[in-house]
């Protein structure tokens, strides 16, 4: 565990200290609307915690309840708020991440937290 902490501490300490380039306009194409839905589709019911999350947690803490169509509707909410909350912030913070600085921050900010964690580890 050390070793990987270590490791991508390194990594991304070279990717922080490297010239790399975050320019895609060479690679920009547009995508048809059907590709995108098809894609979010894809990515939504392929991805195992849906499952894990709607069936198992919903589920059986949904039917342990003493009002379940209650708790159903305010689990259903706070997935619903959250999503949001993801989308616009992105969206907010795309012309922050389209600058390699940030990414450079980004990138030191990883290797600092996964060195932290190595030497607490290491020193346990």
């Amino acid at each position: 565990m050390r070793r990987f902490l270590l490791w991508y501490g390194v990594s991304a300490l070279r990717r922080a200290c490297s010239k790399q380039s975050l320019d895609q306009s060479d690679n920009i194409k547009m995508r048809s609307l059907r590709a995108v839905l098809l894609s979010a589709l894809a990515v939504t019911l392929l991805n195992p915690h849906v499952y894990l999350d709607t069936v198992l947690l919903i589920g059986s803490l949904g039917a342990q309840q003493t009002a379940p169509g209650a708790y159903v509707a305010g689990a259903a909410s706070a997935s619903f708020l959250w999503f949001m909350t993801l989308a616009l912030g992105a969206a907010w913070l795309a012309p922050w991440l389209a600058r390699p600085a940030t990414w450079r921050l980004l990138d030191l900010l990883v290797a600092l937290m996964m060195f932290s964690v190595a030497y607490q580890l290491i020193s346990a």
